[in-house]
């Protein structure tokens, strides 16, 4: 294969399933990879050259973060449902309607951020009670980030595009530039110019504005896959609905998620400046072990829409199986190395001993669930590709909500002692491994007996 076709549109209703599902969800994992090196290396920067503190307080907004963030990425993911199944379908006119839509709700959700974030970011850091030594830099490195939004944005739903029509390379090619840049930026920040964590905030936004523009460039070199104009460019309600129901739902998943954590980053925040940073450390590397799992589902989605696009309802089946297994094995052997190793990933963070220990012992308890996690995904991926974005949300939904922050909260209050009044940090870490367990579990039930089947029979697009 020429290296030209290889960042180019692929057609994933041909050739053997696993094949094409291989071909796309490895350059998907190394660019996910790539993308939550941003958070990381900030967390390594600001942990290193600033202290444990600098390093709870970069973790401590997370939550946000993703909160005010999540409906945007849903759109993304939206994006890349109604591309897919409208290049599976051969049909340019509504390909070309719904890439320019994509960019036009793009330039929208970037104003809405920058606007709304850096209001609210304070006020929200107050209502989860974050601790006064923390607040001044979580706030800045909120503030600053939501108003160079616009990076994260059009990177976000852009990338979606392109992987809709089948070209995740070059999304990974652009990931790894950011990265890089992101890496250097950091560095010459906080060690050089003593910027601390707004340092890092800023580094990261110029990182993603670089992402964003490669990825336009990208698409202007497509037009022998569709019209990109100033006409496509004008909201369409049938197309813009289109894009948005079916995103809206993966973004309140997102969002669902990012409010158990703020909700349960309260009860954190409560265990003190140790536990906060220990579960820094913990979800950095829970982002890269969560990484081959979000890979295979975002694959799967692609998968599933062109096929149904295609109308090959036989192959998604069979996709699916294949599919499947391999996000299984891949977590599989990533639970396994962090079973073995995980006391060196965390030492990239820190050098203080206790803060190392408690990593270890908590990401034992987490490790299995990352298998869990890979069948979720999958399933939850199929059923988005072919339509049904409201079973996995209402999954997503069950299980955080429901079960997992009382769970957190009751073990934690079942769990107080001297040492630790608020309750013991392996409450936190315990309901969210029951939490995976569980959407396991649901996750397989809803699709051996879900709507999705009927969504992709009648043609979901």
């Amino acid at each position: 294969m020429r290296l030209r076709e290889l960042f180019s549109a692929k057609d994933m209703t041909r050739g053997a399933p696993w094949q094409r599902i291989a071909e796309f969800a490895v350059p998907m994992l190394l660019g996910n990879i790539a993308q939550q090196l941003y958070n990381t290396v900030d967390s390594i920067v600001v942990g290193k050259y600033v202290g444990d503190n600098a390093l709870a307080a970069v973790g401590s907004a997370a939550p946000i973060l993703n909160l005010l963030l999540a409906l945007f990425v849903g759109v993304a993911t939206g994006a890349g449902i109604v591309i897919s199944q409208r290049y599976g379908a051969g049909d340019r006119e509504g390909l070309s309607q719904a890439i320019g839509n994509c960019i036009t709700l793009a330039a929208i959700a970037s104003l809405g951020t920058m606007l709304i974030g850096s209001l609210i970011a304070r006020p929200l850091l107050e209502l989860l009670d974050t601790p006064a030594s923390i607040i001044d830099w979580c706030t800045d490195y909120l503030v600053i980030f939501f108003l160079g939004a616009a990076g994260f944005t059009f990177y976000n739903i852009l990338s979606g595009v392109l992987r809709g029509l089948g070209d995740s390379l070059s999304a990974l090619l652009f990931l790894v530039i950011a990265a890089v840049l992101n890496t250097v930026l950091d560095i010459w920040f906080v060690a050089g110019f003593g910027m601390g964590v707004a340092g890092v905030s800023l580094a990261t936004v110029l990182a993603q504005a670089i992402s964003a523009a490669l990825c336009y460039l990208k698409l202007m070199r497509m037009r022998s896959v569709f019209d990109l104009t100033l006409d496509s460019l004008r909201m369409r309600k049938n197309s813009a609905l289109r894009i948005v129901k079916l995103g809206v739902p993966s973004g309140i998943t997102q969002g669902v998620m990012a409010l158990a954590m703020m909700v349960v980053q309260s009860l954190t925040n409560s265990m003190g400046e140790v536990i906060i940073a220990c579960n820094v450390i913990i979800m950095r590397v829970d982002g890269f072990a969560m990484m081959p799992n979000m890979s295979f589902g975002q694959t799967m989605s692609v998968y599933a829409g062109q096929n149904v696009g295609a109308g090959r309802l036989d192959r998604v089946d069979k996709g699916t199986k294949q599919g499947l297994a391999m996000a299984v094995g891949f977590s599989a052997a990533i639970t396994l190395v962090l079973l073995l190793f995980g006391h060196i990933l965390f030492n990239l963070f820190t050098d203080t001993v206790a803060l190392l220990d408690l990593a270890v012992r908590m990401m034992r308890i987490l490790a299995f669930g990352y298998i869990c996690m890979a069948v979720t995904q999958v399933l939850g991926g199929v059923m988005r590709g072919c339509g049904d974005t409201l079973t996995p949300m209402w999954v997503t939904m069950l299980t955080t909500i429901v079960l997992r922050i009382p769970t957190a909260y009751g073990l934690a209050y079942l769990t107080r002692c001297e040492e630790f009044p608020n309750g013991r940090p392996e409450a936190l870490f315990g309901s969210l491994l029951f939490s995976w367990v569980m959407g396991a579990l649901l996750s397989a039930l809803v699709f051996r007996f879900g709507r999705w089947r009927k969504k992709a029979a009648a043609g979901s697009f």
